[in-house]
């Protein structure tokens, strides 16, 4: 029986492998595992289908013409090292690009030396997984308390009513929330007589741990949550005296959100105005509150405004940086001690081709194949990824194929 962590996403999942014969023969969730308790994705029970494939890569390999020829280690590194270094000194650090997926986050080996690769390398054209997932939550992190990496998460094991939006942390072991065991604590929260709300286009697997779900229409989710604030604001039921020393734009955001009453959004959401108006009253009535809203928000046209408005939403009904509500956790190794105040997050350079602004030193992902393909000065020569596949990830991946096959490349596993 071996033990190990399943990386493939966003949660770190332990496993229970069993080996007979050099074979992987049985994998299941580690009950015992402090983050995971037991949790396993589809992605972890492919595992071994991953281990045995005949197309898993065990060496590094290196296109010639329409073929591939294996290389060893110290010489496959040296050839991309030289290559790279060519590339900067003939087009600029620019030219060379990086792609970081969501398992690099979860490597303590790629946490530890990714800094400084990148670093040494200095390129601006970076890109990662974040621009086509949780890059929302950071933006309003930024907008809203003044860094990307201030995240408030639900306090879900003190919460009375925990009202979800594009979340489904059946699926995802609680995601941005890291909040193991997320079943049992859903039940804990019924078992107690609080709830638990849950609005998605479509009926996940967490909807079966709610006590309401409603149905919304994709990309409507800003206007359901101005009117929700509309509501809060027209019933008198805000609650802003514990951060009243640090909340401004309070005014402004009561008229933002005047237009958009209840009966006024029903029509494009789905959700009915009395709905609305009854979820919106609970929510700044309960002591104990908590809005969370994950990717299902993020990856639509108002992705950020969604995440803005539900930490507004909190801070307006007296539940942010409360018991039971959206908190700030305390983190055993503080990334933020040596953070400056007011500095600046994005906009500080641009994409070549269409000018899009970088956010936290990422440029997003749906720019990274046009830099590629466009020629011109700071066009992209090369590109590095680690444990990510933009081909699949990237929104139409289409493009990547011309120029994945006109570079001469390399590709490898990790060492086994």
């Amino acid at each position: 029986m071996h033990y190990r962590a399943c990386n493939l996403c966003e949660a770190i999942c332990g496993l229970k492998i069993t080996v007979q014969g050099g074979r992987v023969t049985d994998v299941r969730g580690d009950p015992d595992d402090p983050l995971s308790r037991g949790h396993i994705c589809p992605k972890g029970t492919a595992l071994p289908d991953l281990h045995a494939d005949p197309d898993r890569l065990k060496t590094p390999m290196r296109r010639v013409g329409d073929s591939w020829e294996p290389m060893e280690w110290e010489a496959a590194l040296d050839y991309v090292a030289a290559q790279l270094r060519a590339v900067r000194e003939q087009h600029g650090a620019d030219a060379v690009a990086t792609f970081q997926g969501n398992p690099s986050v979860h490597n303590s080996g790629t946490l530890l030396s990714a800094g400084a690769f990148l670093k040494a390398l200095g390129s601006r054209s970076r890109y990662t997984a974040t621009s086509i997932d949780q890059l929302p939550h950071h933006f309003a992190g930024a907008e809203m308390f003044g860094h990307p990496l201030m995240l408030p998460i639900p306090d879900v094991d003190r919460t009375d009513f925990f009202l979800m939006m594009g979340a489904n942390p059946l699926a995802s072991n609680g995601s941005i929330m890291t909040a193991p065991g997320i079943r049992d604590r859903l039940k804990a929260i019924r078992a107690r007589g609080g709830r638990v709300v849950l609005l998605d286009p479509r009926r996940t697997e967490s909807a079966e741990y709610a006590t309401d779900f409603h149905h919304i229409r994709p990309g409507t989710d800003a206007l359901f949550l101005l009117a929700l604030l509309n509501e809060v604001f027209a019933s008198g039921l805000q609650r802003t005296a514990h951060l009243g020393g640090v909340m401004t734009g309070l005014g402004a955001l009561k008229a933002a959100a005047a237009p958009f009453t209840p009966e006024a959004v029903e029509a494009r959401t789905g959700v009915s105005a009395s709905v609305t108006r009854e979820l919106a009253r609970a929510f700044a009535s309960a002591p104990r509150a908590a809005a969370y809203g994950r990717i299902g928000l993020s990856i639509q046209e108002f992705g950020g405004l969604c995440q803005w408005l539900v930490n507004a939403l909190n801070a307006v009904t007296g539940h942010l940086d409360t018991e039971g509500g959206a908190m700030f956790p305390s983190p055993a190794f503080d990334l933020l001690a040596g953070a400056k105040a007011g500095a600046t997050h994005h906009g500080r350079h641009h994409t070549r081709v269409r000018g899009l602004p970088e956010f936290d030193g990422e440029l997003p992902n749906v720019a990274l194949a046009e830099e590629i393909l466009t020629p011109g000065d700071g066009q992209i020569r090369a590109l590095i990824t680690v444990a990510g596949n933009p081909v699949l990830s990237v929104p139409d991946g289409r493009p990547w194929t011309a120029p994945f096959r006109a570079w001469t490349s390399w590709s490898a596993s990790t060492r086994t």
